[in-house]
């Protein structure tokens, strides 16, 4: 029952926190809007509740029992370490995250995987709905790398449930347009990923959209060099180069999108392969 209460709040919280968002980033937006409307709105939304559905449906068969099953055989690197328990906490913490950050650069090189992390770069605009915008089938294929993650790293059910919930308060917050004071932003980005850092991530150009793979925590880009944060924000073309028409995103042809014979969706790959360059490290205006 307690378990069930502290899910509650934490939903109600996190349905708070969107809503703010999403009334504050239109009140300060950061970045033009392209596609103006309910209609984008109600689509991403749509996405989302697939997205949702999918990724509570592959708790149960696959990330629950994997969980159990890593606990009670002890497996996983943390597990074979001997550590107080909040270094394990902290540890397992940061493994997670880094692996996501591996997760996702595996995204944009792997021409499957590829094919439904697209969905999430169709968006004409970037807003607090696109971080929501996921496909289902990348959420299947996501689930079964997170149990993959919790054999092989050993991460326990509460580090697990912890880096979740900041994960997803990060994820829509990252993707948010709301324009915050740039020296705030300056500070925030040292630790974490932000909205003008992420939009640049969404940008048509090859350069750009091959840079910000961080998902909470920034320093993984910072480590392996694929920090870009000298693009001002007026500049970015948000979506895919290949798919710019408001036609090539309507909510039947994302969804049908991972599963079509567009050799546009081809040729958008092969844009993610030029190499990285991280730019000046300051944002620009």
């Amino acid at each position: 029952m307690v378990k069930r209460g502290r899910s509650f709040w934490g939903a109600l919280g996190f349905g708070a926190a969107v809503g703010a968002l999403f009334v504050l980033e239109r009140m300060r937006p950061l970045r033009s809007r392209k596609e103006p409307g309910a209609a984008r709105v109600g689509r991403n939304l749509t996405i989302a509740l697939l997205a949702g559905a999918t990724t509570a449906a592959s708790e149960i068969p696959l990330v629950s029992p994997v969980q159990r099953l890593a606990e009670r055989r002890r497996l996983g690197l943390l597990r074979r370490l001997p550590m107080p328990g909040a270094l394990r906490v902290v540890l397992g913490f940061l493994m997670l995250d880094y692996t996501l950050y591996v997760w996702h650069r595996m995204n944009h090189r792997v021409p499957f995987l590829w094919r439904f992390h697209a969905v999430h770069h169709l968006d004409l605009d970037l807003d607090s709905t696109t971080g929501l915008r996921f496909h289902f089938g990348e959420l299947a294929l996501a689930a079964g790398f997170r149990a993959l993650q919790i054999l092989l790293l050993g991460i326990d059910a509460d580090t697990l449930r912890l880096w979740q919930q900041l994960l997803i308060v990060s994820v829509v917050f990252h993707h948010s347009n709301l324009e915050l004071p740039a020296d705030a932003e300056r500070r925030l980005v040292m630790a974490i990923a932000t909205p003008r850092m992420h939009g640049i991530h969404h940008s048509t150009r090859p350069e750009e959209l091959d840079s910000n793979f961080s998902s909470l925590l920034s320093w993984w880009d910072r480590l392996h060099g694929t920090i870009r944060l000298n693009v001002p924000q007026a500049a970015i073309t948000t979506g895919l180069r290949e798919f710019q028409s408001p036609e090539d995103v309507t909510l039947e042809r994302s969804l049908a999108l991972p599963f079509a014979d567009d050799r546009r969706l081809a040729h958008s790959l092969l844009h993610t392969k030029h190499g990285f360059g991280a730019g000046r490290r300051d944002f620009q205006h």
